[in-house]
């Protein structure tokens, strides 16, 4: 039986290369069954912010795997990006972005470059919750669950198990953000002694970048939060040769999605000039989630032996390398022709038959002794001097909790603050428990009480908690 699929073509280019991915896989005997739904610009501007029709989502739901074209989200008018909604929507947690160099027949600083990017789908800052919280300061809030990290980090080692891959390596940031990023990497490590077989690293975000953008044949497969990972997978494709070859799977428990990692690039729309090649490549991704493995290492084999005959599109085309330019057809056309040859120079693909591996689902551990030990009340304040603040505070103190510190943008100001810090208008005041007594709920609310009664502007407040004993929240640079 054909398996059906849901087909989106898109705006800008998105027709034009739908069109051409779509011959070439039913030229290749793909089994599928495309039912089409119209999403992007069109639906926006019709006057559904979401971008995509709930009849849409039904059919998305109903057949489980999405082959999307990019598609043109409309400036201003509050319209939500449609990948960050599907992603999250239809749980798909994994965002996988093979980045392998096509050298010497694409140019590239590094011929030998072979890495997967692994990246976390749903949470970390693109939650998207934000506030406006003073006339000077504006907050996102950066989200990093348990589940989310050993659902990702599990995969990437599952990736790597069942694709003979032989090393996975973690990047974060938890030097700084202890708490959020600590996670992620304490997670990495439990869950890579599961993997003894498979060697395992964790660089900071930052050195690993710039290791991996010098020197990405060091690196497998890269595991990484959310942002990280949306910024560094379009790094890792652009200097393997070109964004526009790159393909990407987001996989859920439940539906999957592949897409090409490009935009919709609406310049170069309707002029037969696209590059098809990033769609395509996504598209052999989902015949191997489906377990059409055969099929989509025909199509592998026969694109690359089209790069390797030379025929290529404008934005790879290179004189003294390429044979011959052509259109977004024309590509399509050759790589037909080429169905069923094997590459010679560059590396031929052999997909075993069963490659779709299933994941344990998260099992919720038994929760820990949590304690509330203070509060963190954030005060939105026009003075300049920590100390008048200070003095104004410690007014909201009771006998349970006391001001310890002001900080400002993380940083100490009061007590023994230093003048040539600069503060904005919005101040963090912690308030810890005194005399060892027991914090409870009702604590923190007299403290919102008694500063609406001295007009003192709260903008928000976080309760702090130990669990199992230990502090689970920052310290604030510079205290001790």
């Amino acid at each position: 039986m054909k398996t059906k699929i849901t087909v989106a073509k898109g705006d800008g280019i998105g027709p034009e290369i739908m069109d051409a991915t779509l011959r070439i896989l039913m030229a290749a005997g793909a089994e599928i069954e495309p039912e089409e739904i119209e999403i992007g610009e069109k639906v926006y501007l019709s006057g559904n912010t979401a971008g995509i029709a709930m009849s849409s989502w039904d059919i998305i739901r109903r057949n489980k795997v999405f082959l999307k074209a990019p598609i043109t989200t409309p400036q201003g008018g509050g319209y939500k990006s449609l990948n960050v909604t599907t992603r999250k929507f239809l749980g798909l947690y994994s965002n996988v972005r093979p980045c392998t160099t096509l050298h010497p027949f694409v140019e590239t600083k590094h011929p030998e470059m072979d890495i997967v990017i692994i990246r976390e789908n749903e949470e970390d800052l693109y939650a998207g919750i934000e506030h406006q919280q003073t006339d000077e300061v504006v907050q996102c809030l950066k989200l990093i669950s348990r589940p989310g990290c050993e659902k990702i980090v599990r995969y990437a080692f599952e990736y790597a198990r069942h694709y003979k891959r032989k090393k996975v390596t973690c990047f974060t940031k938890d030097n700084i953000m202890k708490q959020t990023d600590g996670l992620f990497h304490q997670v990495f490590d439990e869950i890579a002694k599961e993997y003894p077989e498979i060697e395992n690293e964790h660089w900071i975000i930052d050195i690993g970048a710039a290791k991996m953008a010098d020197t990405p044949e060091a690196f497998d497969v890269i595991v990484m939060p959310n942002l990280y990972g949306d910024i560094l997978s379009d790094v890792a494709a652009q200097i393997a040769g070109s964004v526009g070859l790159a393909g990407s799977a987001n996989i859920g428990e439940e539906c999957a999605m592949f897409e090409a990692i490009h935009g919709s690039a609406p310049r170069r729309a309707g002029q037969n000039m696209a590059n098809p090649s990033g769609l395509l490549q996504g598209a052999v991704m989902m015949l191997n989630h489906i377990g059409q493995t055969k099929v989509a290492e025909k199509v592998q084999n026969a694109w690359l032996c089209t790069i390797e005959q030379g025929i290529h599109t404008y934005d790879i085309y290179r004189e003294g390398v390429s044979r011959q330019k052509v259109g977004t057809k024309e590509f399509a056309d050759a790589v037909i022709a080429n169905l069923g040859n094997k590459p010679t120079q560059l590396k031929p693909v052999s997909f075993a038959e069963d490659k779709k591996f299933s994941l344990p689902k998260y099992e919720r551990k038994a929760p820990k002794k949590k304690e509330l030990v203070g509060v963190d009340v954030f005060v939105n304040w026009r003075g300049s001097n920590p100390d008048d603040l200070g003095q104004l505070v410690r007014r909201l103190e009771n006998k349970k909790l006391k001001l310890s510190m002001i900080t400002n943008r993380g940083i100490k100001v009061w007590p023994d603050g230093f003048s040539e810090t600069f503060c904005t208008d919005h101040w963090r005041c912690r308030f810890v428990k005194a005399n060892g007594q027991p914090v409870e709920p009702y604590d923190v609310i007299h403290i919102l009480h008694q500063a609406v009664a001295e007009d003192i502007d709260t903008v928000k407040t976080e309760n702090l908690y130990e669990f199992d004993g230990k502090p689970a929240f920052s310290l604030g640079q510079g205290q001790n």
